[in-house]
């Protein structure tokens, strides 16, 4: 029998076999057949007790058989037969600690799958610029090449390298985003210091496209705690995926707003709009839509989702019943 190697359970019989023999002893001191029940109950009940010990081993034993095939293999285990006791707790504590298994190891295949699929994407995104100046780059070495061509190839060469430099700017704020790794600072900041920073880069190009851009902050400069540096981020990314979608003659509109449980923050143009199948997918990393522009990489949504929901707040997008896109952006108070 296995469990008699157990030194707890030969201690228990030892004791149990001392006291029979001390009190059978007694017995027969007094009366011989005294002594016989005594010593034949007692030795009734060690029987007991060996049989429920045995049958508590077993189980205990299946019970680590479970796991060691749990722990090598993708098998779930079942303990739903252990109804008693001590191994009623311990039966609800694994079969906890299971379930936390199964969910984080279920976890960590969608990693390894998401992760697969961003390199895949990443390297997509990476090669198709690479590609476009090695050729431009074999072509200007081309010596018969006119001025005017040369120009009009270094301009294309100038841009694909800033399209580089931003994805990769990009990439490596979402994954230090991921990680964990980046602190966001909230100060006082300024409603107009915030909508200044977040469309300075993109004034010009909204002049040379000819599109018009106009803000309403209600009440006039007011401030609220957030990170001014992230927060830009976030407004330029949609700021530059509305002014991609704005024809030439068109508009954009931002509406700032407090009130006292959230600053709210909108962002209206008159462009093409959403397709409605693509609304529930804008946030989605390397999601492109079927209006998107041939320079649309699909990151800049997202990043910009992930550094709001990271200040406290939320970002969702929708049509306009007047045509174009608007996007609206909460920041809740705390």
């Amino acid at each position: 029998m296995k469990f008699l190697r157990n030194p707890e359970i030969k201690k228990c019989l030892f004791l149990q076999l001392l006291v029979c023999f001390i009190f059978a002893g007694i017995g027969f001191y007094f009366d011989t057949i005294c002594g016989v029940i005594i010593l034949f109950a007692s030795l009734i009940f060690i029987l007991i007790f060996i049989i429920f010990t045995r049958k508590r081993y077993r189980k205990v034993e299946s019970l680590s058989q479970q796991l060691d095939a749990m722990l090598h293999s993708n098998s779930s285990g079942d303990f739903s037969d252990y109804m008693e006791g001590e191994l009623a707790i311990l039966q609800n504590e694994l079969a906890k600690l299971t379930r936390r298994l199964a969910e984080q190891n279920q976890a960590l295949e969608n990693d390894k799958k998401y992760l697969a699929d961003a390199m895949a994407d990443i390297s997509h995104q990476l090669r198709s610029p690479l590609t476009s100046i090695r050729l431009l780059l074999t072509l200007l070495k081309e010596p018969a090449l006119s001025d005017e061509k040369r120009r009009e190839s270094l301009r294309e060469l100038s841009m694909l390298i800033d399209r580089m430099d931003w994805l990769i700017e990009t990439l490596l704020k979402l994954s230090s985003m991921d990680a964990g790794t980046i602190t966001f600072h909230q100060t006082e900041t300024s409603a107009k210091e915030l909508l200044s920073t977040a469309a300075a880069p993109l004034l010009i190009p909204l002049e040379l496209r000819d599109i018009q851009y106009h803000e309403t902050i209600e009440p006039k400069d007011f401030s609220f705690s957030t990170d001014l540096r992230w927060t830009a981020e976030a407004l330029g990314n949609i700021l530059k995926n509305c002014m991609e979608h704005t024809p030439s003659g068109g508009r954009i509109d931002v509406m700032v707003t407090d009130n006292p449980i959230y600053v709210s923050i909108v962002i209206e143009d008159n462009g093409s709009g959403f397709l409605p199948e693509d609304i529930p997918h804008l946030f989605e990393r390397f999601y492109k839509g079927k209006n998107a522009t041939g320079q649309s990489i699909g990151i800049g949504l997202s990043l910009s989702r992930m550094i709001v929901s990271k200040e406290n707040g939320t970002l969702k997008a929708e049509n306009r019943k007047e045509g174009g896109a608007r996007f609206i952006l909460k920041f809740y108070k705390k």
